[in-house]
């Protein structure tokens, strides 16, 4: 693994995100359109549909990396990503939430 700079983490913007909404994508088994409060209401597409269900995810607190360029994937535009944890073969994906109630956009440092 290669090495950052303090300077370069520090361009990383992590906020606290809630998720509002999680929709199917046409095609895509493994993915879903969240649409998400971090602040402000943004999409994201995220490759966790076998992990979790719709139900699941709505109403969580979560980490999103906010400052990403956005890029199309399956022809939505996604504006961050979600932070999870995963194990070396991906059989589990766990995502990163808080253990206590803060304002949605607050800064993760």
């Amino acid at each position: 693994m290669d090495n950052i700079t303090f300077e370069d983490f520090l361009k990383t913007d992590l906020r606290v995100a809630e998720i509002k909404a999680c929709e199917d994508i046409e095609g895509a088994d493994k993915l879903y359109k969240l649409t998400i409060d971090v602040g402000e209401e943004r999409l994201i597409v995220a490759g966790i549909k076998q992990y979790y269900t719709k139900e699941e995810l709505i109403g969580k607190k979560i980490a999103v990396v906010t400052n990403l360029e956005p890029r199309k994937l399956r022809g939505i535009m996604s504006h961050g990503m979600l932070l999870a944890a995963s194990n070396e073969d991906k059989s589990s994906v766990v995502l990163l939430t808080l253990d206590r109630t803060i304002p949605n956009g607050s800064k993760i440092s």
